[in-house]
């Protein structure tokens, strides 16, 4: 069967603050079919936002190989992999990760301007309204609740048509009733889209809404008890999406 993603003998390690090499990932193999939905349960520090980095190539990848939808991400370099994460992939992050001094509208028209059919202002609005923020297309980031902040963060991860999404605790930073809303809105709007979604959460209510669950641990041989991925920052697990220098031009 065709796998949306296919992830063979991945391995990632970094160097502790004592100088050794400490491997975060090691997953031998995993893979998800198009339209699956399947949520990765995973402590703070166990991997799982560097597995999510290297399955959208953000991170390089030690060894091992990266497929989304019959392209293999771990042989392209660094621009081909920002290609084909704007092509192929939506990418949902804790912290939004929004640009402050772009309107909701612009965030997701930036989003939209490096995937293959451009910035389409159209179908921008038409996704926040199914985001519940067509009344919000003007305001900036700071001028919205936390729960709107996500909306926008869902529409612009979803408005390019994805084939992929990865979601890092994209509620973590919502409140129960919001953070339901949140995901039952990622989930509807990935099954409209025919989307896979890979959700990786530590939260057991989040995780309880998936039929399909798997522990990180059991698909990650590395052992990580104390995953040095947000202290070194080498994950770049808040950074955001890297845009091109042209991004500081307003769409």
């Amino acid at each position: 069967m065709f796998a949306m993603l296919a992830v063979t003998d991945l391995r990632k390690s970094f160097l502790s603050p004592e100088g050794e090499r400490v491997e975060i990932v090691q997953v031998p193999e995993f893979s998800l079919a198009p339209g699956e939905q399947l949520a990765l349960r995973g402590e703070s520090g166990s991997g799982k936002t560097t597995f999510l980095n290297l399955i959208a190539g953000i991170l390089a990848a030690d060894s091992g190989r990266v497929t989304v939808d019959g392209t293999e991400m771990t042989a392209l370099s660094e621009p081909k992999r920002d290609r084909l994460r704007a092509d192929k992939l939506g990418y949902i992050f804790q912290t939004f990760n929004l640009l402050q001094g772009y309107t909701v509208l612009e965030n997701v028209l930036l989003g939209m301007s490096f995937g293959p059919r451009g910035a389409d202002r159209a179908h921008a609005r038409e996704v926040l309204e199914r985001v519940g923020l067509g009344h919000r297309l003007n305001h900036f980031p700071r001028q919205l609740s936390t729960g709107q902040q996500q909306r926008v963060a869902v529409a612009r991860a979803l408005a390019n048509r994805p084939k992929l999404v990865l979601a890092d605790e994209p509620t973590g930073n919502l409140d129960r009733k919001h953070a339901r809303d949140a995901l039952a809105l990622i989930r509807e709007v990935c099954r409209e889209q025919g989307a896979a979604l890979l959700l990786v959460s530590h939260d057991e209510e989040v995780l309880a809404q998936f039929e399909l669950r798997k522990d990180f641990a059991q698909i990650n041989g590395a052992a990580t008890p104390s995953s040095p991925e947000n202290a070194t920052g080498a994950s770049r697990p808040q950074s955001g999406p890297r845009f091109p220098a042209q991004s500081q031009t307003r769409p």
